[in-house]
């Protein structure tokens, strides 16, 4: 299970950068879990495509073994936090940007 502790230690990472570090809030918005949604298809897509062909394995001791299109479930959580930090990231960015003129 170090792939799901990774992933976790990502998920809580990714929302610790969101609203307690850059205050950006990202996550409470419509927007974001819309734009989420439409990543998370693709996402599926890809990761289902790459496992289901065996192109990409994952060593079984390493995960929890629950799959989304023969993905591990950690996948979709990976993806999660990663499109959230840099979503958050962002938006903190343009707001640092905007402050500057």
């Amino acid at each position: 299970m170090r792939y799901t502790a990774i992933v976790a230690a990502a998920v809580v990472g990714a929302l610790a950068l969101d609203l307690a570090v850059w205050r950006t809030g990202v996550v409470r918005t419509r927007v974001w879990w819309a734009a989420y949604g439409i990543v998370l298809v693709f996402q599926l897509l890809t990761n289902g495509w790459l496992t289901g062909r065996g192109i990409v394995r994952y060593d079984p001791q390493a995960i929890l073994g629950l799959r989304v299109a023969y993905a591990p479930v950690e996948d979709v959580a990976y993806g999660f936090a990663l499109v959230l930090a840099v979503t958050a990231g962002w938006v903190a960015a343009g707001r640092r940007d905007r402050r500057r003129r």
